[in-house]
């Protein structure tokens, strides 16, 4: 257990929480959300001991252990993958280290044997002979294989190093895990083994992330970063959402009896008491949904912005048709190599693979930023095209207001029509004259997302258009491409909005070898053919990224 007493801290006129009580209690995964900026990553700083809060204590219960999910790629770069996640558990790695350094002497002496068999009495008590054997297991389900174990940080990629960090949190079964994005350069494998491990794992957890397929999986009570105040909520983040916007709505209906409100409450509650998933955890979250009053339910305070797509024109037969189209990327893995594809009405494709610059390389060329080298394509007369790529910085250049960058693009001028646009992307008043220079990676992707609503366009191509933004903009944003009655094209390492989007699922496999199936997500992971195909096309079983 670990608890949040009093909690205050502020940065300069900022205050981030003003006297936050809260209480983690073991067998409990709690997911922690809110805006970007709102301070999810301070707080679990403040729960680790990183950071000093200005006022209120974090109370660890008697003996208990904290586990973080180190965010410092760099800091053991001088240590081997094994040792690195032996050191999650502090003490045994000290036991450990200890130990080896007497049995490295040259001069063995009697007080050193003593010392020695002491170190190995602990030694086993804390689990050091099953240590290794756990650490493969951790590594194996999060991809990275046994010839890993002896090398050293500094020599294995980025992305793996993640890995090794996620799996020294893990290790030694901590009392309390503190997780950051922990499914950040997870392949969709990867992210399932995680979600078991935490399904049945029985201590507490509380994690942060913008993965609203994990938080769904995995958290039995939701904590919401909001206005100074942490709020904490039974249930995952499809039944804080939607509970939450119910109860909004039936605010703001104010000749709707208190009667109907609970009848309506109730039914909604026992229709997701009975949809959960995953024995453990389903269990956990059913109880804890039962035992909910109907005032437990609150409207949420949270901002949601208004994202929809409508197109000028309805899309004719011909869409987007590809003959061999080639294009050399960085090297033979990142080019193209005689694609053909057709592109039909109310196709929503999803394009995956572990190749994410060939996704790009391929939404630049259609887009028309990019020549092709080799092929053509060829869009329907009736098509039009609207482009988000994944580097946007370039649209952002020059000294000018949002009001004025986005007026660039609309046929009407009038500010007051912009300033309303603006203000439902949540800029509003003083907001929407900030100067277009010193956005953030989210507001950009909100100004694009505006622009791109203006042109009523009738074919959307996204590359991974949720990276920089908050859990309630990407919801906005999937609900809206839900809703589209156009042809999408896009790419995104979100599960659950290729899976609530896509009807089509396109891999770019090794050596210009393309899988393509009409089918969802879920579909396509569990089909027989596509798992036959990939394991002839990446030379053996592979894990699917997205």
């Amino acid at each position: 257990m670990i608890t949040a007493a009093n909690i205050t801290l502020a940065y300069g006129t900022q205050t981030l929480f003003k006297d936050v009580s809260l209480k983690f209690t073991s067998g409990n995964c709690y997911g922690v959300i809110g805006a970007n900026g709102a301070g999810k990553s301070t707080f679990l700083k403040i729960l680790s001991g990183e950071i000093e809060p200005d006022k209120g204590e974090v109370i660890v219960g008697h003996n208990q252990r904290v586990a973080v999910l180190q965010q410092d790629h760099f800091a053991f770069n001088d240590y081997t993958v094994l040792d690195t996640v032996i050191m999650g558990y502090k003490r045994l790695y000290e036991v450990k280290s200890e130990r080896d350094a007497i049995y490295d002497k040259e001069d063995f002496s009697q007080e050193d044997g003593l010392k020695a068999a002491e170190l190995e009495g602990e030694f086993a008590d804390l689990g050091g002979w099953e240590a290794e054997s756990e650490v493969g297991m951790l590594l194996d389900g999060l991809g990275i294989g046994e010839n890993f174990l002896d090398k050293k940080m500094e020599s294995i990629e980025d992305n793996l190093k993640v890995r090794v960090l996620l799996a020294q949190a893990l290790f030694g079964n901590p009392d309390i895990l503190l997780l950051d994005e922990p499914t950040n350069h997870l392949d969709l494998e990867s992210i399932h083994w995680l979600e078991n491990f935490l399904g049945e794992f029985n201590n507490t957890v509380i994690v942060v992330s913008h993965d609203r397929h994990f938080l769904n999986s995995v958290c039995t009570h939701i904590v919401d970063v909001d206005f100074q105040k942490i709020q904490l909520y039974v249930g995952n983040y499809d039944f804080w959402y939607l509970s939450s916007q119910l109860a909004s709505k039936q605010q703001k209906d104010e000749k709707r009896r208190r009667e109907e409100k609970i009848a309506e409450l109730k039914e909604f509650i026992q229709r997701f008491s009975s949809n959960l998933s995953k024995a453990r955890q389903a269990t956990s979250r059913k109880k804890l949904i039962d035992k909910l009053t109907i005032d437990d339910i609150k409207p949420s305070s949270r901002r949601f912005p208004y994202v929809a797509f409508k197109s000028e024109r309805d899309i004719g037969r011909n869409v987007l048709k590809i003959e061999n189209l080639s294009k050399k990327g960085e090297d033979e893995s990142h080019s193209l190599n005689n694609l053909s594809l057709t592109i039909n009405p109310k196709d929503k494709v999803a394009f995956v693979g572990p190749n994410h610059n060939l996704k790009t390389l391929f939404f630049e060329i259609i887009s028309g930023n990019l020549k092709s080298e080799g092929g053509s394509y060829e869009w329907g007369v009736t098509t039009s095209t609207s482009y988000f790529p994944k580097e946007n910085d370039y649209l952002f250049e020059g000294d000018m207001s949002i009001i004025d960058w986005l007026a660039q693009y609309s046929e009407e001028k009038d500010e007051t029509f912009l300033r309303s646009f603006l203000g439902r992307m949540l800029f509003s008043g003083d907001e929407a004259l900030k100067n277009i220079q010193v956005l953030s990676g989210g507001e950009k992707v909100r100004c694009h997302l505006s622009r791109m609503m203006l042109e009523q366009r009738n074919v959307l191509i996204f590359d991974e258009p949720t990276s920089h933004l908050d859990l309630e903009a990407i919801t906005a944003l999937n609900n809206a491409l839900i809703d589209f009655t156009g042809v999408i094209l896009f790419n995104s390492h979100d599960h659950q909005f290729v899976t609530s989007i896509a009807n089509r699922i396109i891999e770019f496999a090794p050596n210009g070898k393309v899988i393509d199936r009409m089918m969802s997500l879920e579909d396509y992971l569990n089909n027989e053919d596509v798992k036959k195909l990939r394991y002839e096309y990446y030379k053996g079983e592979s894990r699917i990224m997205i």
